[in-house]
């Protein structure tokens, strides 16, 4: 079966956000890149998409000039790019139509943020019918502030909230939720050796 790696919203925008300091997964690119070596040495496809906010003025606006993949991260010729606007990559994109052409029965999600945007594209993924492997080791978070919590806290004080939901939790309950379910569970190293 054909399979397409999803690189997942990967970009210099949430370097910006004070909460990066407190991600989950500060080495996302190393892992991107395994996985993204062990898609190419297969001859397998590998789409990059990225998240933009046009006219919002926030790290996803494009005039702030954030939407661009971090540092390391480079498609080869030929690797599709889209740009969404919406939290999963389907459904303000050509992704779907993308995988039907490469005749894609399995999709591989990795990216930003794992219980935001790759969780919502696994569950599309799924109700569309692809067989989804989740890279949890290849998405990061950060931590969730409670519903009730009061806006515009410093990353000191979110952390200092017994309420707030821990990186090592929302990783947790995106595999809970997503195991058995919409997708199986796969680290980097299963799936690529190394």
């Amino acid at each position: 079966m054909n399979s397409a790696l999803i690189v997942i919203d990967v970009q210099e925008s949430f370097r910006q956000r004070e909460n990066w300091a407190a991600s989950s997964n500060p080495d996302i690119v190393d892992k991107v890149n395994r996985l993204v070596a062990a898609q190419r040495a297969k001859g397998e496809l590998v789409v990059w998409v990225t998240h933009t906010e046009p006219g919002t003025g926030t790290v996803f606006d494009p005039e702030r000039g954030f939407n661009r993949l971090i540092e390391g991260l480079e498609p080869e010729a030929g690797e599709p790019a889209l740009t969404k606007t919406s939290h999963n990559a389907f459904t303000t994109t050509n992704l779907q139509q993308l995988l039907t052409q490469h005749g894609i029965g399995e999709v591989l999600i990795s990216g930003i943020r794992t219980e935001q945007c790759c969780e919502t594209t696994a569950r599309v993924a799924s109700d569309l019918g692809y067989e989804v492997t989740f890279v949890i080791d290849a998405t990061v978070t950060h931590p969730i502030e409670h519903r009730d919590a009061p806006a515009g806290r410093s990353l000191a004080e979110i952390l200092a909230d017994p309420r707030t939901l821990t990186t090592d939790a929302v990783i947790e309950r995106t595999e809970y939720a997503l195991a058995g379910r919409f997708a199986r569970i796969a680290t980097v190293e299963e799936l690529t050796g190394s």
